[in-house]
């Protein structure tokens, strides 16, 4: 039977268990009031590090000329692709470029121009309003508050974020389809509801990524963590990635992508 220990003999600290490298086993994020990230710090850094070489300046989709028009093109992006968008706003928006111009048109010609979108009819009645609420209550501008901006008619959390991060550089993260699925099936921030995976992306995304990061998600969700199977081979990141669903462990090569569409910028 082994000696009873001295309460003067030194303690000894248990070492961490290594891991397959042979270094110590990394942690994973905690985040607080919320599931767990699968990720270190250092993993997420690389994450985005990768993202940001294969994108260097990643753009939407959606084409627009200002805040206010991209704030339009965002709602009417609801329930509808981006390329539907786009084809109806290619002849609004050269007409209709400030609230203004919008209100002018009516409800009625702004149905005329959106009528291949879907949900058409309460989207033009939701254009008209919002218009008037910017004119009535913001001077005509867009608002770079996202309280203020959900207070408009057709705008949600989702829409007043793309806003915020898009046309003012504000580290916000609109959940969508794709990056709510990211974020479950990754690990990256797991949650229930699109806020808490917004919240958990939030607190783990280095700052100096987030002025990108939504653009990142959503891309690499669109053409590579597709909704029905992934696209592992085509994945930057496949050796990172924590998913039970990944076929391989393989990164793609890491290499520039040529954007998919020349948005046009803000402001021009």
């Amino acid at each position: 039977m082994a000696p009873p220990k001295s309460k003067n003999s030194p303690s000894v600290k248990k070492q961490p268990a290594p891991n397959a490298a042979g270094g110590p086993k990394a942690r994973t994020r905690a985040l607080k009031g919320g599931p767990r990230s699968l990720y270190s710090p250092a993993e997420v850094h690389e994450i985005f590090r990768r993202f940001s070489v294969q994108r260097p300046e990643p753009n939407g989709e959606l084409d627009y000329i200002n805040a206010f028009t991209l704030l339009i093109a965002v709602v009417l992006s609801a329930q509808a692709t981006d390329a539907g968008v786009n084809k109806a706003t290619k002849a609004l928006f050269p007409v209709a470029d400030t609230p203004q111009k919008m209100l002018a048109l009516g409800e009625a010609k702004v149905g005329d121009y959106i009528r291949t979108i879907g949900l058409w009819r309460n989207k033009a009645k939701n254009v008209i309003a919002l218009s008037k609420a910017l004119i009535d209550e913001h001077g005509g501008k867009v608002p770079e508050n996202r309280d203020e901006l959900v207070k408009l008619p057709g705008v949600g959390r989702k829409t007043a974020n793309v806003v915020l991060n898009v046309a003012f550089g504000q580290h916000t993260m609109a959940v969508d389809t794709h990056i709510f699925r990211i974020g479950n099936r990754i690990g990256l921030a797991p949650g229930k509801t699109p806020e808490q995976v917004e919240q958990g992306i939030l607190r783990v995304i280095p700052a100096d990524y987030m002025r990108h990061a939504h653009h990142w998600l959503i891309l690499h969700g669109r053409y590579v963590c597709k909704a029905r199977k992934p696209d592992c081979p085509a994945c930057v990141i496949a050796d990172i990635c924590k998913s039970k669903e990944k076929t391989t462990d393989v990164p793609a090569p890491l290499v520039p992508i040529a954007p998919l569409t020349e948005a046009i910028p803000v402001g021009a």
